[in-house]
């Protein structure tokens, strides 16, 4: 059976990680047969947002690792833990805490830093040669650390996201929400769930689509 690493940031999309994004992604890889194992940073998170108002909680920290534990039930670990070599590829789905705790992009865009533990398993799994995929906003992490590559990448059609990809050396392909991308350049997979939606339907196309050709490329 393939493992599968899945790299979490929260819990809601506005702060975390998209939940329909995450779910949709654990859903597709169980029924390939495949087994998720769950990672999520253990640092707090940029701030909080409440998702009925839409209003970040000023008063209120919440941990990246145990928030993300709430998707996955409790099933996942310190990304410090992570031992790549005993995991076939490395999944991360979207929400905005990709851009505000796995890195600062919300902030600084194509000049953004990628948090140090992410971005040293990304590219040991990359070097490695093992398949990595991007969903929703998380193209932009994967241009940053390995744009010099001139890979290829999705966020769908979304011209600011699209021209910091292009900015940061990979090249961006438009791209409808129930298709992928995979890059010619290294074993890499995106598609743009809910940066173009819009609906659940939708958006579990495309996640379907790349679970099947990341596991095709292990």
């Amino acid at each position: 059976m393939k493992k599968i690493a899945i790299l979490l940031s929260g819990c809601g999309f506005l702060d975390g990680a998209e939940i329909h994004e995450a779910v949709l992604t654990l859903l597709a890889l169980d029924r390939a047969g495949a087994e998720a194992v769950c990672f999520a940073p253990d640092i707090m998170q940029h701030h909080v947002v409440n998702h009925l108002t839409g209003t970040v909680t000023e008063d209120e920290s919440r941990n990246v690792l145990v928030e993300s534990a709430r998707i996955v039930r409790g099933a996942i670990s310190d990304l410090k833990t992570i031992d790549g070599t005993v995991l076939d590829a490395l999944i991360l789905p979207g929400g905005y805490g990709a851009a505000k705790n796995l890195s600062n992009y919300a902030f600084k865009g194509a000049a953004c830093d990628i948090n140090s533990d992410v971005a040293k398993v990304i590219q040991a799994f990359h070097k490695a040669g093992k398949p990595l995929g991007f969903i929703c906003i998380t193209p932009v992490i994967a241009a940053r650390l390995l744009g010099m590559e001139h890979i290829e990448l999705t966020i769908g059609n979304d011209s600011e996201s699209a021209a910091d990809i292009n900015t940061m050396g990979a090249r961006h392909i438009e791209c409808p929400v129930w298709n992928t991308v995979v890059s010619k350049q290294g074993k890499i997979v995106s598609t743009p769930a809910y940066m173009l939606g819009p609906t659940i339907g939708e958006v579990a196309k495309g996640i379907d689509k790349l679970v099947g050709e990341v596991l095709a490329l292990c």
